[in-house]
């Protein structure tokens, strides 16, 4: 599942949560909070695998400073969303998911006009 996931992300150019939470929910019948939490702990390990195999390649010029900001905004917005998600009911989790695809179909439909 999560390989159809990465593959459909990366031909849309968009991240694989959106698609990755309902998946898992629906799916395999996990809770929105613990897909929530497994979709972005599968997409840090890609993202880190990704990155790493640019750098092994060469590929991956002058953008080590930008990584290390990114990494720590990352460290940091995800101990503020785990934190956020214990207050935020499950629909209004899917609602937010189904509002991004919604934005995720608006933006490929605006880019191919």
């Amino acid at each position: 599942m999560s390989f159809v996931v990465g593959y459909l992300s990366s031909l849309l150019g968009v991240g694989g949560g959106f698609l990755h939470v309902p998946l898992l929910v629906v799916l395999l019948g996990f809770p929105v909070h613990v897909a929530t939490a497994t979709s972005h702990f599968v997409l840090a390990v890609m993202a880190l695998a990704g990155t790493l195999t640019h750098i092994l390649s060469g590929s991956f010029t002058g953008g080590f400073q930008r990584t290390l900001l990114l990494g720590i905004g990352v460290i940091v917005g995800a101990q503020f969303g785990a934190r956020l998600s214990n207050r935020i009911h499950a629909n209004w989790i899917i609602r937010g998911l189904a509002g991004a695809l919604a934005l995720a179909g608006l933006r490929i439909l605006l880019s191919a006009l």
